[in-house]
């Protein structure tokens, strides 16, 4: 999983970004760290379910951060092209 989201040609990071790629139909893969705030994943979740894209679980947000090569923690992220 870290190698796809790491070797992905375009990804977003971040909840509203997210949510925009999905409403778009762009979102190919969707990943929620486990420990981010319900309130922030619970919209990404939703979107998700409507749209039929199976998200995918990182432990941690700094974990997410890390997969997608930023120094900082990030609560969600979409590939958006492989």
């Amino acid at each position: 999983m870290e190698k796809m989201i790491s070797s992905a040609r375009q990804k977003v990071v971040g909840a509203k970004q997210t949510l925009k790629a999905l409403e778009k139909g762009e979102a190919l893969h969707v990943f929620i760290a486990a420990d981010a705030e319900e309130k922030v994943t619970r919209p990404v979740l939703t979107v998700c379910d409507t749209s039929g894209i199976k998200p995918h679980y990182v432990e941690t947000m700094q974990q997410l951060g890390k997969m997608c090569g930023i120094k900082v923690k990030a609560a969600v992220a979409a590939i958006t092209e492989e």
